[in-house]
């Protein structure tokens, strides 16, 4: 018994100490709750799309690639639920296509700028028939000589540097690049239909290499060999890993935006969450007494434990977050009642109050566990087919899942073990009852 208070003691402080984590003002300085553009506002990018040099049927493809290559270089783990959208505008009679970032809870607009980075544009392009390649790489001379690219970053898969060389020669840094199933097939192609002839591979706008076409490529890799150092290799493969852009964008306007529900929204979230949590407590104590006091208090080391998770990640908590954590308290104080229904009836089998606990919790964990696993599934579709808001709606509601199994089965346990409440008598079993029956 003297063991099982211990550890009882002992999860009470681990969960003292993660709640000093969350709620200390020297941590909160340094990993603040970061709150969604809703809520908190942010700063919106706006950038346009230099589509001159696409095919007219290939530009909405193309913005669309845009899109979703900046979305995943600023979320990354889909957690920061930015808002990141095209759109087609009118400017001095013509079609201007731009890119409009907005990321919450970034207020420094160089700051939010850097988050965007510097993204390669990555665009093979053939030389003109009967035209030679250009001495100057200017923007004009690189139009003149080269047609429109033929094939470009949106069909990237990966990028790794690797080292050629060997017999005799001196081993040099090189770029690799494997295309997907369109751009290998689209590669293989060009390099068929084109053999003998020079094409080059341009990086934002400058050649890093012109070489000629001497066989066709059929497995969508290509090599790019521009005298690198290693430093110099790692970096551009790192960079066109992170997502190289199909079309050139440049920025034009930047502003920081309010948030779209505004502090009450934050109030009123927050209260909702303390209010829901206060009642499923006074429920869970005034229904089942002793073990509902103890769910109440893994019920608070949960709520702690997913809030040290928001800062540590970080998740940018967005109404729909909030409304996810709400869910996933629910889920918790479930697996409670399964717990405490089970060992409830092991107590009025006869069984003595350890052995009632043990079977208790070994009968309640099939469900427990399966309807967990249920919903980690669900969450799981949510966060892989969703679009950012509901990404990140799936991560916090997956990762209460998650906790709340933990502290169900571990720390629930673990209380009632150090409770050490036995015998038989009227007041035991009012103490360890249900409802209005004992």
């Amino acid at each position: 018994m003297a063991q099982k208070r211990f550890a009882a003691i002992f999860v009470l402080l681990v969960g003292v100490g993660v709640g000093w984590f969350v709620y200390s003002s020297q941590i909160h300085a340094t990993r603040p709750f970061k709150l969604g553009l809703d809520l908190s506002g942010g700063t919106q990018l706006v950038y346009r799309a230099k589509v001159d040099a696409i095919k007219s049927s290939d530009i909405e493809g193309s913005m669309a690639s845009l899109r979703d290559t900046i979305e995943r270089r600023v979320n990354l783990f889909g957690v920061s639920e930015p808002i990141v959208q095209t759109e087609q505008a009118s400017a001095l009679g013509g079609n201007e296509h731009r890119l409009i970032v907005e990321l919450p809870g970034v207020t420094d607009t160089e700051k939010a700028i850097e988050l965007i980075g510097q993204t390669p544009v990555l665009e093979f392009r053939m030389l003109k028939p009967n035209a030679s390649v250009p001495s100057d790489f200017s923007a004009s001379s690189i139009s003149a000589a080269f047609e429109a690219p033929a094939i470009t970053g949106k069909n990237l898969k990966s990028a790794e540097l690797q080292f050629q060389g060997g017999m005799g020669r001196l081993t040099q840094p090189v770029v690799v690049l494997h295309f997907d199933s369109s751009g290998s097939s689209a590669f293989a192609l060009l390099t068929k239909q084109n053999v003998g002839r020079v094409f080059g591979i341009f990086l934002d706008g400058q050649p890093i290499s012109t070489p000629v076409i001497r066989e066709e490529i059929p497995d969508g890799t290509a090599v790019i060999s521009g005298g690198f150092s290693v430093e110099d290799a790692k970096t551009l493969s790192r960079n066109l890993n992170y997502g190289a852009l199909p079309v050139p964008i440049e920025l034009i306007s930047t502003q920081t935006v309010s948030g779209t529900l505004g502090d009450k929204a934050v109030r009123d979230g927050v209260m909702a969450g303390l209010w829901g949590v206060g009642v499923v407590g006074f429920f869970m104590m005034l229904w089942y007494r002793v073990p509902g006091v103890l769910a109440v208090v893994a019920l608070a080391m949960y709520v702690v434990m997913v809030l040290a998770l928001f800062k540590l990640i970080p998740v940018t908590l967005t109404a729909a977050g909030i409304a996810a954590f709400i869910l996933s308290v629910g889920m918790a104080v479930d697996a409670n009642i399964l717990i405490f229904e089970r060992v409830k009836e092991e107590r009025r089998s006869g069984k003595d109050m350890e052995v009632a606990i043990q079977d208790g919790f070994a009968r309640a964990w099939p469900s427990i566990r399966d309807s967990n696993i249920s919903s980690l599934i669900t969450a799981t579709i949510l966060f892989w087919f969703g679009s950012s808001l509901i990404k990140g709606f799936a991560l916090v509601f997956g990762l209460g899942v998650i906790i709340s199994m933990i502290t169900a089965i571990s720390i629930s346990r673990t209380f009632l073990l150090a409770l050490g409440v036995g015998g038989k008598n009227a007041f035991t079993r009012f103490l360890l009852g249900s409802g209005i029956s004992h």
